[in-house]
C-alpha cells in the first residue's frame, strides 16, 4: 500500500480513536497526547511518521509560554473571578430585577442584560452560570417562571462570555489564526500580508454578540405574549422605588466603567489586550476593594482558582500540539485539505461544512478540545481558500457557544445541575437550552450571508 495513503488512514483513524476516548471520559489532555503517541508508534512501525518531529514540541511549548497575546488569558480570569467573588454580579441581577419587575419576562430579560454585562467584564462562563444560577434561578422559579425557560436564559446568557469581548476562546482562536494567515498568505506568495489581531476579533465579535442578546430577548418577549402565565411580571412594592436611581448608579455604574476602560482601551487601539488585562485584573480588585468584599483571603483564593483554570487550558493546549504534529506529519493536513476543497460551492461549501462539524462535535467536546483539535487542521484550508480570518474567527467562536449548550455534554448544562434545587429536574434544564440552541443556529444562519456585521467595526475602528 502506498506510503502516503497508510499515512492519512492512520491521521484519520487518530482522529476517530481521540474523540471516541473523549466520549469515554478519559481526561482531555492526556487523551490527546497519548492517542496520539500511539498512533505515532503505529507510524514509526510502518515507515509513515518519523519520531524526530517530536524535537519540533520544545520549541512550541515555549513558544506558548513567551506568546505575549496569551498572558491576557490568565489577566482576563483573574478578573472575571474577582468580580464574581466581589458579589458584583449578585447586585447587577438584584438590580435589574427590579427595574424591569413590572414587564411580564422583564426578570428574564434582565438575566439577559446582565448576563451580557458579566460577558463583556469577565469572559469566565462557568463563574457566570454558577452565579446566575445560585442567585436568579430560586428568584425565577418564586416568580412562577417556567423551569423550562429560567434554566435555558440562565445558561444561554451564561455563555455569552464566549463571544462578548474580551472572550478567552477568541484569544486563542485570534493567535492561532493569526499565525496561519501569515503562512497561507506567504505560501500564496505574499510576503507582507496584512496582520489579523485578538484586537480584529474582538471589534468582529461585538456586533454578533449583541445579535445574539437582541434575539434571546425577542425570545423571551415572545414568550411573554404567546405564554404569559410562563413568564409573569415581579411587581416591586411601593416602598422599594425610593432609592431605586441611587441603587441603579451604585450597581451599573463601576462594572460598565471597567468594561469601558478594557474593551474602549481595546478597540481603540490605545493598549493591546493583553495590557487591557491587565488593566482588566487591577480594576476589579480595587472594586472588590471599594466595595469592602476584598481581604487577602480572598485574593489567595482568586489567585488559586485563576492558576487552576489557567492550567487547565494550557495542558490541554500542550496535548493538542502533540495531536498536531502528528496528524500532519503522517499526512492529515492533506486529508483534510483535499477533502474541503472537493466539496462543491467552493469556500462556501467548505465553510459550511466545518461549521456543521463543529456543531455536531459540540455535543460531545467541550469548547477549547474543538478548537485545538479542529482549527488548526481545517484553518489554513479555509483561509487558502479566500475566507475571511476575521469573519472565520468570529463565526467559530459563535458557533462554538453552542457546544456550552448542547445536551447531553454541554458544560453550562453541568455548571446549572450542580447548583439548581432538586425541584428542577435535568430534563427540564435540557429542554429549556433547545430553543436557545436553536437561536444561536438562527444568529449564524444571519451571520453567514452578512459577513459585514463582522468585519465592518475591525474595519472603521484598525
Amino acid at each position: 500500500m502506498d506510503p502516503v495513503a497508510i499515512g492519512e488512514l492512520l491521521s484519520g483513524l487518530m482522529f476517530v480513536g481521540v474523540i471516541f476516548m473523549l466520549m469515554l471520559g478519559f481526561p482531555v489532555a492526556f487523551t490527546l497526547a497519548g492517542t496520539s503517541l500511539i498512533f505515532a508508534l503505529l507510524g514509526i512501525g510502518l515507515g509513515v511518521f518519523d519520531p524526530s518531529n517530536f524535537a519540533f514540541l520544545a520549541g512550541r511549548y515555549t513558544g506558548y509560554m513567551v506568546n505575549e497575546v496569551l498572558v491576557a488569558v490568565p489577566l482576563f480570569i483573574f478578573m472575571g473571578v474577582m468580580l464574581e467573588r466581589s458579589r458584583i454580579a449578585e447586585q447587577l441581577l438584584a438590580t435589574m430585577g427590579r427595574l424591569f419587575g413590572n414587564l411580564r419576562g422583564g426578570l428574564g430579560i434582565s438575566v439577559v442584560l446582565v448576563g451580557a454585562l458579566l460577558a463583556a467584564s469577565t469572559g469566565v462562563v462557568g463563574a457566570t452560570v454558577v452565579t446566575m444560577g445560585l442567585i436568579s434561578l430560586p428568584a425565577m422559579l418564586r416568580a412562577k417562571y417556567s423551569p423550562e425557560l429560567a434554566c435555558g436564559t440562565i445558561c444561554a446568557s451564561g455563555t455569552l462570555g464566549q463571544i462578548i469581548p474580551p472572550s478567552t476562546i477568541l484569544i486563542f482562536v485570534g493567535d492561532m489564526i493569526s499565525g496561519m494567515h501569515a503562512q497561507v498568505q506567504m505560501s500564496k506568495g505574499n510576503f507582507a500580508p496584512s496582520t489579523v489581531s485578538v484586537g480584529d476579533l474582538f471589534a468582529g465579535a461585538f456586533l454578533p454578540g449583541l445579535l445574539l442578546v437582541l434575539l434571546y430577548i425577542l425570545w423571551i418577549v415572545f414568550k411573554a405574549v404567546t405564554d404569559p402565565e410562563s413568564c409573569p411580571a415581579t411587581p416591586v412594592p411601593e416602598e422599594e422605588k425610593a432609592g431605586m436611581l441611587r441603587e441603579v448608579l451604585t450597581a451599573f455604574v463601576p462594572p460598565l466603567l471597567l468594561i469601558f476602560a478594557v474593551l474602549g482601551s481595546i478597540l481603540g487601539g490605545i493598549a493591546t489586550p493583553t495590557e487591557a488585562a491587565s488593566v482588566g485584573a487591577v480594576g476589579a480588585t480595587v472594586l472588590a476593594l471599594l466595595r469592602g468584599r476584598f481581604a487577602f483571603a480572598m485574593l489567595a483564593e482568586v489567585a488559586r482558582s485563576t492558576a487552576v483554570i489557567t492550567s487547565m487550558i494550557f495542558v490541554i493546549l500542550f496535548g493538542a500540539s502533540v495531536f498536531s504534529i502528528v496528524f500532519r506529519q503522517m499526512g492529515g493536513d492533506a486529508l483534510v485539505g483535499e477533502f474541503l476543497t472537493s466539496m462543491p460551492g467552493g469556500a462556501t461549501g467548505a465553510m459550511i461544512t466545518v461549521m456543521a462539524v463543529m456543531f455536531v462535535l459540540g455535543f460531545i467536546l467541550d469548547t477549547f478540545e474543538i478548537i485545538f483539535i479542529v482549527l488548526p487542521i481545517t484553518a489554513p484550508t479555509l483561509l487558502f481558500l479566500g475566507v475571511d480570518p476575521i469573519w472565520l474567527g468570529v463565526m467559530v467562536g459563535v458557533n462554538l457557544q453552542t457546544s456550552f449548550l448542547t445536551p447531553p455534554f454541554g458544560f453550562s448544562l453541568f455548571y446549572l445541575r450542580g447548583v439548581a434545587p432538586n425541584s428542577v429536574t435535568t430534563g427540564q434544564i435540557y429542554r429549556g437550552v433547545i430553543p436557545f440552541v436553536i437561536l444561536q443556529i438562527i444568529g449564524l444562519a444571519i451571520l453567514f450571508p452578512f459577513p459585514g456585521l463582522i468585519t465592518w467595526l475591525p474595519s472603521v475602528l484598525f
